[in-house]
């Protein structure tokens, strides 16, 4: 299972992107644990400087915008986070 961090204050982007993760993993049948981290000392400690940032298995794969539909698929399938531009 795959484990994966939606960076963010919980804005409207934020929420957006933890949508279009869960929705990629609906549909490719991927089993993921999606969590929220809202707290900026922890956004912080991944170096991400602007959000929403994604992180999968403890590697950040985006930051600053939300991604899209497609973007989440390649994610949730890659056999690891650095098998996916970011």
């Amino acid at each position: 299972m795959k484990q994966i961090k939606v960076l963010g204050s919980g804005c409207r982007n934020c929420e957006i992107t933890a949508k279009v993760i869960h929705q990629a993993a609906t549909e490719t049948g991927v089993e993921i644990e999606l969590e929220k981290v809202t707290d900026i000392a922890q956004i912080m400690g991944y170096g991400v400087m602007s959000t929403p940032g994604v992180v999968i298995d403890g590697v950040v794969v985006h930051s600053g915008g939300v991604p899209g539909p497609d973007q989440a698929r390649a994610w949730v399938t890659a056999e690891s986070p650095g098998d996916t531009p970011a």
